[in-house]
């Protein structure tokens, strides 16, 4: 829920407690709340690179908002999740169109998203080598709205350019890819806009995933990123003295501990990461 404000970087924090890395290296998250009552563009930079080590991650949406007290930052519903449930409307549907990631987050711009015939948390199975693939992309808006881009493994593949008005568009083009990976679309805003109670206007597609044989999806950089953000974590948990019970103690650290060594193993330089109190 509504996870980070600012940037996050393991070695300069204060502070870190938030688990997140480990309940999704130990199975436990369905999907991430990109877009929340927190800053999204920041929120995504972590969303990236666990998606870049081969987590399957939907993206979600929640708003922290009292009925009474929109001013806090926007009323109910500003920030949202859209599902696509192929037309059933039971709350089966729904959880598992959310599960499987066919889903929009948005605080107000609408996406679509598709490469080839796949859509939005489809997988795409490649044979090994390079391919190039075509997407079509729409976006839709009440807010003017400045950048629509194309990432493919966090990274910036197409930005395109918006007409007059940038309140909508209908684009298309070619991505290059030779390994496994993920691919969506975002839209957003440096800054706020009247018509959008929020920090800024933004909206996030779900991934496709490309899954090339024989090139399973590996970054060791992102790996060593939540190892030591893990560590920080572990230090935070052993600090405390309020835990109900020594057995409590010992399971927190326990899973906390197996997620750091789930990403230890996907680094490429795990000797250098072990630490002595490990």
């Amino acid at each position: 829920m509504h996870p980070y404000d600012w940037p996050i970087d393991p070695s300069k924090e204060k502070t870190l407690t938030h688990t997140l890395p480990a309940d999704v290296a130990l199975g436990k998250t369905d999907y991430v709340e990109v877009v929340g009552f927190s800053d999204h563009k920041s929120t995504a930079e972590v969303w990236y690179r666990l998606l870049n080590l081969g987590f399957a991650l939907p993206a979600g949406a929640g708003t922290d908002a009292m009925a009474n007290y929109a001013s806090l930052r926007g009323p109910v519903g500003m920030n949202r999740v859209y599902l696509h449930t192929r037309g059933l409307k039971t709350a089966d549907a729904v959880q598992e169109a959310l599960k499987a990631g066919r889903t929009v987050a948005s605080n107000g711009p609408q996406l679509a998203l598709q490469i080839g015939d796949h859509d939005i948390g489809d997988t795409i199975a490649l044979p090994p080598g390079k391919h190039r693939l075509q997407y079509r992309a729409a976006m839709r808006s009440i807010a003017a709205l400045q950048h629509l881009e194309v990432i493919y493994n966090g990274k910036v593949v197409a930005a395109h350019q918006l007409g007059k008005d940038r309140t909508h568009a209908d684009v298309e083009g070619t991505i290059s890819v030779s390994g496994s990976g993920w691919i969506l679309l975002r839209t957003w805003n440096e800054g706020p806009d009247p018509l959008i109670y929020d920090l800024y206007p933004y909206a996030t597609t779900s991934p496709i995933y490309v899954k090339v044989e024989g090139s399973p999806a590996s970054s060791p950089d992102d790996a060593a990123y939540f190892v030591r953000w893990m560590d920080r974590v572990i230090d935070a948990a052993q600090a405390r003295d309020d835990y109900n019970s020594d057995i409590e103690r010992r399971q927190t650290l326990d899973y906390l501990q197996s997620a750091r060594e789930k990403y230890l193993g996907m680094t490429s330089t795990a000797g250098k990461l072990e630490r002595d109190d490990r």
